[in-house]
C-alpha cells in the first residue's frame, strides 16, 4: 500500500494562489490512476484532476486555473492552484490507485484544507 501525506494547506484571498504537495512512501508500483480531489462542506468528494493513462484530467471547474505535475524521482505529486475563488474552498485529497492482486487499492492521504477568503 501507497502512504499519502498533503501538506500546503491554508488561507487565501480571492484571485490569490496556493502550491499544495503530496509525499507518497511504501508499496508504489502497479499505480493506475494517480490525483487529487476535494471535499467542501456538505458536499460529496469530488475529481480536481487526474493522471489517467498518460493523460491529465481536470475538472471542468478547475481547467486553466489549476495545473497538476508530479515528480517521481521523489514521489511527489502538486497541484499549482491559481485564481482561486471562494468556491475552491475545501479539504484537498492526494489519493493514489493501485491494482492489488486481482482487484485495485485506493489509497488517501488525510487532506488539507484551504480556504479562499477575504
Amino acid at each position: 500500500q501507497v502512504q499519502l501525506a498533503e501538506s500546503g494547506g491554508g488561507l487565501v484571498q480571492p484571485g490569490g494562489s496556493l502550491r499544495l504537495s503530496c509525499a507518497a512512501s511504501g508499496i508504489i508500483f502497479s499505480i493506475t490512476t494517480m490525483g487529487w480531489y476535494r471535499q467542501a462542506p456538505g458536499k460529496q468528494r469530488e475529481l480536481v484532476a487526474a493522471f489517467t493513462s498518460g493523460e491529465i484530467n481536470y475538472a471542468a471547474s478547475v481547467e486553466g486555473r489549476f495545473t497538476i505535475s508530479r515528480d517521481n524521482a521523489k514521489n511527489m505529486m502538486y497541484p499549482q492552484m491559481n485564481s482561486l475563488k471562494p468556491e475552491d474552498t475545501a479539504v484537498y485529497y492526494c489519493n493514489v490507485n493501485q491494482v492489488v492482486g486481482t482487484g485495485t487499492y485506493s489509497n488517501w492521504g488525510r487532506g488539507t484544507q484551504v480556504t479562499v477568503s477575504s
